[in-house]
């Protein structure tokens, strides 16, 4: 058994929990926080057969796409402590997934 970790946009996440549970998959919604942009992301938790594992990265792979936004994230300081938002181009979206193997399993 493995268990796949799904960190995904928030805006992504309906969509993907829809997508997984059609497909049988039984799926933990977690509420994250991005470091980088400090902006809302989900944590999905998806325990499966070692055989579906790649099923699940194609759904993931088919629901969250990569989206470019531009963001002020860093700014310039001038003189007497006046900040202007210097605005960046960044990619949000896709995902970063974790498979990590599973010991043991009870459903209590």
């Amino acid at each position: 058994m493995k268990l796949i970790i799904a960190i995904v946009q928030d805006e992504d996440a309906p969509h993907l929990t829809e997508d997984l549970t059609k497909n049988k998959f039984q799926v933990t919604r977690l509420a994250s926080t991005g470091g980088f942009l400090r902006s809302g992301n989900t944590t999905l938790i998806i325990g499966v057969k070692k055989e579906m594992v790649n099923e699940v990265f194609k759904i993931i792979e088919n629901t969250c796409k990569v989206r470019k936004i531009t963001t002020s994230l860093a700014s310039l300081t001038l003189t007497g402590d006046t900040y202007i938002p210097y605005p960046m181009e960044t990619k949000i979206g896709g995902a970063t997934v974790f498979t990590l193997d599973v010991e043991r399993f009870e459903r209590i």
